[in-house]
């Protein structure tokens, strides 16, 4: 009898361990630890991948508590900061189909000002990003969107 209990412990155990693994996700504490924030560049190129190609790991911590994204079209938009994550955390996985390239124009010690644009098959996007030192880390502070 003692044995029938045993096994049916294990067995409880075993499948309790195995749903909270599950649920976890595969890789989900890892993914935000490797998320390096340390440099401008890294946490722009953190961005791009964000924004272009469906990361979602450590998306809350790339943006600044005060982070506003602004798109200019006819109607003249306004994000805020939840709003923006909450979007990107719904794009997670999707690829856009897109050629992407980037161009620093100001850069100093604690500030860094980049253009980004991605070229899609009938229209083109520029965000104008802004970066800065929160910390020891970088974030996005203002993103300024227009199309053509």
């Amino acid at each position: 009898m003692r044995t029938l209990v045993k096994i049916f412990a294990a067995a409880a155990l075993i499948a309790v361990s195995t749903f909270a693994m599950a649920a976890e996700g595969p890789g989900s504490k890892s993914a935000k630890a490797n998320v390096n924030l340390s440099t401008a560049d890294f946490a722009l190129e953190h961005y791009v991948a964000v924004t272009t190609a469906g990361e979602s790991a450590g998306v809350e911590h790339l943006f600044a508590e005060d982070f506003n994204q602004k798109i200019q079209a006819t109607n003249a938009q306004s994000n805020s900061r939840s709003e923006v994550i909450k979007s990107l955390k719904k794009q997670k996985g999707e690829k856009l189909n897109c050629e992407v390239s980037t161009d620093i124009i100001e850069e100093s010690a604690d500030y860094m000002v980049a253009k980004v644009t991605l070229k899609f098959e009938y229209f083109t996007k520029t965000d104008l990003v802004t970066l800065e030192r929160v910390g020891n880390d970088w974030k996005v502070s203002k993103s300024i969107n227009s199309y053509k």
